[in-house]
């Protein structure tokens, strides 16, 4: 054994539980790092946790920022750029309105200046149906809402303006709710749309249902005179353009040219910083016509107390200037009145007296006469014998009253208005019928027979007048007298008017000039002249035109006006009723002109079949004249001439 001792073992003791570290105090000494405060102590078994790592989380959301804001790029790009005017065409639609901005029609006048029609002030209510859709309003009923408001100011149903603010096309952006309404009208409009749109400003309950309603300025067609020259004139129809008459004739003349306005609006008002531009409407020109208002008056009054009287179809009285041409009156019966069209019979609308074909019957006798003359077949004192019938062609003539053999002269046979005497007269215009018909056709045609007279009238008729190698049998034997062809009023005075103007036929007139806005007259431009028979022939007419007035013998006693030389020719001639193209009932007439031997103005009247009193025209047409005639000398002042009377002989003894 070694002589050291062998290690001692040391018995383990009673373990000891360690000392918190926490427990023992150190004091910092200068180097001494931190003392480290234990970790939570987690039960036995339980595994530890680990904060996961935030990366994956930033780039999420920043990725989704990224492409948030790429999509706003696009967008952005796709507004200012590439869909920008699009978007702003359609902000400049919503925000602006375009109104047309009527002209005012142009005036029309008489010769002297008196207004026979006139233009007022007024307005088209329209409306912008878009503006009444439940995505504008914020409520389903609100063409309903509007329509209650306005029915009783428009004086329309309902129903009908509902149909007007909610129409097919829900893209339509305009309505007429109504034309030409009075200042007054709009007012009550106006007063009340405003009046919504305040209140909806403080009560969130409100809804301005007008706010889609608007006015386009534009004018109403006033008639000062009601019937006056109603013939003439005619109308203007809802649209604005003329309807009938001078209306329509020159309605390019009187209507100028409409204008624009365009500005900015919201909620249906006018927002006036915004700006608006405006090209101006350029008035019409106004027109003076030829017609005297108070000979007008005077001829339509007469011709409408004849028509009643004698319970006829109607009745047309021209009076025309001599000298010029010119249309001094031109009267229907009936008539209506253009300010109220729903009251006109509209058999009486348009103007009778040029768009009234009938077979004039005697009173073309002196385009017979005046053939007759020029040619030199025959003179006033030509002696004539008139039997009681004449035989030709197919038929058996006779004259208006059953007579013996009448001995006359020339001058007695227009006197006496003979059928039978003008066909033996005109006989002698040519060797054979054929010849005597071809000269007389000639002398028809320049008198303005079977043509327009000149006057450019919306639906004036050039009468019928067949060339003369197709005249029938008998029509070249009624021709003479009247019958067989067609005319009109204005072509009937106009015939006598030739003779009055020493054998000159001076194309009718109707209108003397316009005035622009300017203030500048324009004269119409110089009628047409055309010389027919001379002057000789045609003062020789004047004196035989006498004796149909001045003889005893006469038809056209009635016609007599103290004082003056009178030329005139009556006329009873078979009428064609339109309805069945038959002969039934008569067209009575009456024409001339005074004084007879300085004429200054021709009368023509016509009666289409009186069915109570007399059917002759020297009987209600030749009172007529008379009146008119008078009435018309006076207003234009026309002296007696006080030259004596022709006094050519009527008749003689065989």
């Amino acid at each position: 054994m070694s002589d050291r001792e062998p290690p001692r073992r040391r018995v383990p003791g009673p373990a000891r539980a360690p000392r918190p570290r926490s427990a023992v105090r150190r004091q910092p000494g200068p180097g001494a790092r931190p003392v480290r405060r234990p970790s939570n102590t987690r039960p036995p078994g339980q595994r530890p946790l680990r904060l996961g790592s935030p990366r994956p989380r930033l780039r999420l959301v920043s990725l989704t920022l990224t492409l948030v804001m790429i999509a706003f790029v696009v967008r952005l790009l796709q507004v200012q750029a590439v869909d920008a005017s699009a978007y702003a065409a359609r902000a400049e639609q919503n925000r602006y309105v375009v109104h047309t901005l009527a002209a005012e029609r142009g005036g029309i006048t008489d010769r002297t200046g008196v207004a026979l029609a006139i233009s007022e002030d007024a307005y088209d209510i329209t409306a912008d149906p878009t503006m009444f859709s439940r995505k504008q309003l914020k409520i389903g009923d609100g063409p309903e809402r509007a329509a209650a408001l306005l029915s009783p100011i428009l004086g329309q149903s309902q129903a009908e303006i509902v149909k007007k603010l909610r129409p097919a096309n829900r893209n339509s952006r305009y309505a007429r709710l109504a034309t030409r309404q009075t200042p007054q009208v709009w007012k009550q409009i106006r007063d009340l749309k405003n009046a919504l749109a305040k209140k909806a400003e403080t009560d969130g309950g409100t809804v301005n249902v007008l706010a889609g309603v608007f006015a386009d300025p534009s004018s109403q067609r006033v008639y000062p005179n009601g019937d006056l020259a109603a013939g003439i004139l005619g109308w203007v129809n809802a649209d604005g353009q003329g309807g009938g008459g001078i209306e329509q004739e020159l309605n390019k003349v009187l209507s100028g040219k409409d204008g624009k306005i365009r500005y900015a609006q919201s909620g249906g008002r006018e927002v006036p910083t915004a700006g608006s531009t405006q090209t101006p409407a350029v008035p019409g020109s106004d027109v003076e016509l030829t017609i005297d208002r108070d000979i007008q008056w005077a001829a339509q009054n007469a011709i409408t107390e004849q028509v009643r009287k004698s319970r006829a179809d109607r009745g047309y009285v021209v009076v025309q200037d001599t000298r010029t041409g010119q249309i001094l009156a031109m009267a229907n019966a009936p008539g209506f009145d253009p300010n109220d069209l729903s009251k006109a019979d509209g058999a009486a609308l348009g103007n009778a007296a040029v768009q009234d074909a009938y077979e004039p019957g005697s009173t073309a006798k002196v385009m017979s006469m005046a053939a007759v003359l020029e040619e030199n077949a025959a003179t006033p004192l030509t002696h004539v014998v008139v039997p009681n019938r004449l035989h030709r062609g197919d038929r058996l003539f006779a004259d208006d009253v059953d007579h013996g053999t009448w001995y006359l002269t020339l001058n007695g046979v227009l006197a006496k208005s003979s059928n039978i005497g003008t066909i033996l007269a005109t006989g002698q215009l040519g060797k054979t019928q054929a010849q005597a018909n071809k000269v007389l056709y000639s002398y028809l045609r320049r008198f303005g027979i079977g043509g327009y007279s000149g006057l450019g009238f919306p639906g004036e008729t050039p009468g019928i007048l067949a060339p003369y190698q197709k005249w029938s049998t008998s029509q070249q034997y009624t021709i003479p007298f009247g019958q067989g062809f067609s005319i009109n009023a204005v072509q009937a005075a106009s015939v006598y008017s030739t003779i009055a103007n020493g054998g000159v036929r001076i194309q009718p007139t109707l209108v003397r000039g316009t005035k622009g806005a300017d203030g500048r007259f324009t004269p119409a431009p110089k009628p047409k002249q055309t010389r027919v028979v001379s002057e000789k022939t045609a003062r020789t007419l004047a004196r035989m035109l006498e004796s149909v007035v001045d003889d005893e013998q006469g038809t056209g006693v009635k016609a007599r006006i103290p004082g003056y030389n009178v030329a005139g020719k009556t006329g009873t001639a078979n009428r064609v009723d339109p309805a069945t193209g038959r002969y039934r009932g008569y067209t009575s007439s009456f024409a001339g002109f005074a004084p007879a031997d300085n004429p200054r103005i021709t009368v023509y009247c016509a009666i289409q079949n009186a069915t109570a009193g007399s059917y002759f025209g020297g009987q209600i047409c030749g009172p007529i004249y008379k009146q008119v005639m008078e009435f018309a000398l006076k207003t234009l002042q026309v002296p007696p001439t006080g030259a004596p009377a022709a006094n050519l002989p009527v008749d003689y003894k065989p």
